[in-house]
């Protein structure tokens, strides 16, 4: 067997034990991993532009809440459908993702990450000084009733867990494609040393600017599937931690592998709900965890297993 077949092998079969899993879940774990799928979009996301092409950004926060209050605000007050809130949320963090790109790339490095969080933090300033829409920091819900797509309630638990997973199904075989064609082994090629990128031709500005709307594109799915999900857009989700967030995802699951934000965003998630079980300090033990994980698991859960176990896994 090809490394190819084992590589869309393996990937499908883990989408096809998460459609089994939701026969076989209890309702709490439903709900988590609901959750998780969504947010691992987001870390898949932040995965392209910093695993695959090595740009550091500490500004995804805003292109997950361009899409969630895009999605949120085009219904609450233009009364937009779902499918047609849901498109305005990508197309809203697509069109500040090209913005911040075009502007952050005129920067290199540890410059290149300050101009994305000041640009973040330039946006949830921007949420709460509109809080007439907004509702700022409070917030506002979605009624059920605007959360009926095609006649199937995504406020319902089933309904919930499967839309999560088709989301998450379409971005990880999409960004399984992305990174196995030519355009991806160049972004790879930008990662690894953008001067010989350079020197062989490849317009590596045009390149990293594609990965970057790629990369807010995906986030701003994310971030319009979770508001409509969950039926809540916040002020919170635009905050310096939701940048922080999936850095620290990619990094414990993997940089620069497809299934790495996936297993980052399920270990850290259920590892501070079962410290929080445990103590009121339970981001001690999430924090010790990190440090040890970062020591003895250099590369992330799944790099590991690259380097150990599968060294075809992309």
């Amino acid at each position: 067997m090809s490394e190819n077949t084992k590589s869309w092998a393996l990937h499908i079969g883990l989408l096809v034990a998460l459609f089994v899993l939701q026969f076989v879940l209890p309702a709490y774990h439903q709900g988590n991993i609901s959750r998780i799928l969504v947010l691992a979009v987001f870390a898949m996301g932040y995965n392209v532009m910093f695993g695959y092409t090595g740009l550091l950004s500490l500004g995804h926060a805003l292109f997950f809440a361009a899409g969630m209050y895009g999605m949120g605000l085009s219904i609450q007050h233009l009364g937009f459908s779902p499918g047609q809130a849901f498109v305005a949320g990508i197309c809203s963090a697509v069109l500040v993702t090209a913005i911040v790109g075009i502007l952050a790339l005129r920067t290199s490095g540890v410059a290149f990450m300050i101009v994305t969080l000041m640009f973040a933090q330039s946006g949830y300033l921007a949420v709460l000084y509109f809080g007439e829409y907004t509702r700022g920091d409070e917030g506002f819900v979605i009624k059920q009733a605007q959360r009926v797509f095609a006649n199937v309630d995504l406020s319902d638990a089933t309904n919930r867990y499967f839309a999560a997973l088709i989301l998450f199904s379409i971005c990880i075989i999409a960004t399984l494609a992305l990174v196995r064609s030519q355009f991806g082994h160049v972004l790879i090629a930008i990662r690894e040393n953008e001067d010989r990128a350079l020197m062989l031709g490849y317009d590596t500005y045009k390149y990293k600017l594609a990965a970057i709307l790629i990369s807010g594109l995906i986030c701003g799915a994310a971030g319009a599937g979770y508001g409509l999900l969950f039926g809540y857009v916040g002020a919170n989700f635009a905050a310096v931690q939701y940048s922080i967030y999936p850095l620290l995802w990619v990094l414990l699951g993997g940089a620069g592998t497809i299934l790495g934000p996936f297993f980052g965003t399920l270990f850290m998630f259920y590892l501070i709900d079962l410290a929080s079980d445990l103590t009121s300090a339970y981001m001690l033990i999430a924090g010790l965890a990190l440090v040890l994980l970062t020591l003895f698991a250099r590369s992330g859960l799944m790099g590991e297993v690259r380097k150990r176990v599968l060294p075809w896994l992309p």
